[in-house]
């Protein structure tokens, strides 16, 4: 048994959730990593996983094996990475995983110069408003907006997006140009952002001096994806709540106009996500210093 080959399979296993994806990420046919914990059970001689026809459950001396051998595998491949850094440019697959508008309106536009700096790196990019799993998808990181909810997670802030409410002139005409956030509530029609996880839709957001107010009344229409949620303001079905940077174009062109603009609110938090309990890459740290160099700009809308 080459035993660090082994820990390293069980480590993957235990982030997965199932030995299937292990496998794929490590490139190994799924007997052989299941051979390979096997023969790491026997050297060991303790349970480490106890394996179901539907789930694969990490005993509790598993659980203490994989936070003690999981540092020793990110010492090792520390130690490794210092010195292939220096003598080798960064190479290989970035799986990302990033929102749509942003995808489309930040991150993408962007890219040409990326990929011409680090011409070995290869990336897989998911696009999907809807939170991957870093661990289990086996993403290297991901670009959100918003609070951060897990601490086992790493976050690297990257810039802040502006929120603007806006709405076609056609529409405007019909239904009047509201002069304070309150008067959404009297017949105003409102394209509402639905939270991909749980289906709510977010309320309005409005902030002037310091005052905060939240609008939440029943929507003309909801829609979970970004890019289809402008598609609907534009396609004058209401008002939408949404980032300058999706709407610059627009705006310039006068097919959306920004209304109740002293009211814009706090400016919205975007980051560059990654786990503690995985390795980070020479291609995943200079993607990220990469971010911080040319996300900010582009995020603002300016």
């Amino acid at each position: 048994m080459d035993q660090l080959v082994a820990i390293r399979a069980f480590a993957r296993v235990v982030e997965a959730g199932n030995f299937t994806r292990a496998a794929d990420s490590l490139e190994m046919p799924n007997a052989t990593v299941s051979k390979l914990i096997q023969e790491l059970e026997a050297h060991l001689g303790v349970r480490l996983l106890q394996r179901t026809t539907r789930r694969v459950t990490v005993t509790p001396e598993g659980r203490d094996y994989y936070e003690k051998s999981a540092r020793i595998l990110r010492d090792l491949e520390d130690i490794d990475t210092s010195f292939s850094a220096v003598r080798s440019k960064p190479r290989g697959l970035l799986r990302i995983d990033i929102g749509g508008s942003t995808a489309r309106d930040v991150l993408i536009p962007l890219l040409p110069e990326f990929m011409m700096r680090y011409p070995d790196i290869r990336i897989d990019l998911g696009v999907s408003d809807r939170a991957v799993d870093l661990i289990s998808d086996n993403v290297d990181c991901v670009i959100r907006g918003g609070p951060l909810e897990s601490s086992s997670l790493i976050a690297r802030h990257i810039g802040s997006a502006t929120l603007i409410t806006c709405a076609t002139p056609e529409y405007l005409k019909a239904f009047g140009t509201p002069a304070y956030p309150d008067e959404l509530k009297n017949g105003h029609r409102l394209v509402s952002y639905l939270s991909p996880q749980n289906g709510r839709a977010f309320p309005f957001r409005f902030e002037r001096n310091g005052e905060k107010t939240d609008i939440k009344v029943d929507h003309r229409i909801g829609v979970n994806e970004s890019n289809a949620h402008l598609a609907a303001g534009l396609a004058g079905l209401g008002i939408i709540q949404t980032f300058s940077y999706s709407t610059a174009e627009a705006l310039r062109n006068g097919t959306l106009v920004e209304i109740l603009n002293e009211w814009r609110p706090a400016p919205y938090p975007f980051h560059v996500v990654y786990p503690q309990s995985r390795h980070v890459t020479h291609r995943l740290r200079v993607f990220i210093d990469w971010l911080l160099e040319r996300f900010p700009q582009r995020v603002t809308g300016a």
